[in-house]
């Protein structure tokens, strides 16, 4: 790079703008390389489609409008869907890899797949492919688990929860273990359905997600 900037320099030097472009290359130089846009793809159903509420006034929405501020050079696409299970985010996933192409994924399903009764094995593999076709793009992975209420049978509950924590020690990614962990036990931060949190809450997801994101940013 310095060679050339010398064999530029030596062009312009007896030029009658000498001095503007002296002090352009000099500013070039401080300035360093411009940061490439990169995308963050969100994966997630419900919780992180802002259900019932504005759209800027969930977790994913409130986190993009953070790194507005902290990392300018990232665009977040959410691609979350309201009732989305495992099998429905495997789907989307080659089509939303192919357009976006991000840098990194977070991937929050799940929850869906036990509301239906869909058994364990499915989601699992539903998410390890998920995972697999974002690292094979190039993307960085962030699984974001859930809990299932005791009613579900222990065996169901702590295998569920399993399937995130297994996933990612396998895979090697990065693991958020439990999306309501800050607000789970607080119901006034969830709406009168008692299941999506509000925008209070939403506020306390974003914070909660962001630690393990930012190293990844």
């Amino acid at each position: 790079m310095y060679q050339r900037l010398r064999k530029i320099l030596h062009t312009v030097c007896h030029s009658q703008y000498q001095g503007f472009v002296l002090l352009a290359l000099g500013l070039l130089v401080m300035s360093g390389p411009v940061s490439a846009k990169r995308t963050l793809l969100v994966m997630g159903d419900s919780l992180s489609a802002a259900y019932n509420l504005p759209s800027g006034q969930g977790w994913v929405a409130l986190t993009a409008d953070r790194m507005k501020a902290t990392h300018p050079h990232w665009t977040v696409v959410n691609a979350s869907v309201s009732g989305e299970t495992t099998s429905g985010g495997l789907s989307r996933m080659p089509a939303a890899l192919k357009q976006h192409k991000p840098k990194l994924v977070i991937i929050e399903l799940g929850a869906n797949d036990a509301l239906r009764g869909l058994p364990l094995e499915l989601s699992r593999r539903n998410l390890q492919s998920m995972i697999r076709q974002s690292k094979a793009a190039g993307a960085k992975v962030l699984l974001i688990g859930m809990q299932m209420p005791p009613n579900y049978g222990k065996a169901y509950t702590d295998g569920f929860v399993n399937n995130y924590r297994d996933l990612a020690k396998q895979e090697k990614t990065a693991l958020l273990p439990f999306l309501l962990q800050p607000i789970a036990l607080d119901r006034s931060y969830f709406l009168p359905d008692q299941v999506h949190p509000n925008a209070k809450g939403q506020v306390k997801l974003r914070d909660h997600v962001w630690p393990v994101l930012k190293t990844m940013l």
